[in-house]
């Protein structure tokens, strides 16, 4: 009887797998898929137990890692994480304390805050650091002559 336990279990944890698709529980999945050759062989729920626990586990810990970097690695960037260390130039002063200053990047006006706080003039050339909700954070780009 403790073999269609294990059945319902992988079952749960597959259905969880496809709605989420967050590689969360599928580990959890091959786990009772073990589990449930090893209550063919044997009753002992410690044994099971400790079957389930390890092989999820070292699933999880050990293929978890390759499996994101796999997932993610055909992830397409979007146009707003394309922004980041472009160049642009200060339309408006960046004042962070009065909350103001804009950048013109590519050819859009974006409103800016400096990374550090600092002031930057107009007509100063910045370079995008990070993109926050509308805003770019931007730092000066300083001339190396």
């Amino acid at each position: 009887m403790p073999e269609i336990v294990w059945l319902i279990l992988l079952a749960v944890f597959l259905v969880i797998e496809a709605a989420t698709l967050d590689l969360l529980t599928i580990w959890f999945a091959g786990g009772a898929l073990v589990t449930f050759f090893v209550a063919l062989a044997t009753d002992n729920l410690v044994i099971q137990m400790v079957v389930f626990f390890a092989i999820s586990l070292i699933l999880l810990f050990f293929t978890r890692p390759m499996a994101v970097r796999y997932y993610n690695g055909k992830r397409t960037k979007t146009n707003v994480e394309k922004l980041v260390g472009e160049q642009c130039k200060v339309t408006e002063a960046i004042d962070n304390f009065n909350e103001k200053g804009t950048v013109l990047l590519n050819g859009l006006e974006w409103t800016a805050r400096s990374k550090d706080g600092s002031p930057i003039a107009e007509g100063a050339r910045v370079q995008v650091c990070a993109v926050n909700g509308v805003k770019v954070i931007v730092e000066e780009v300083k001339n190396e002559n």
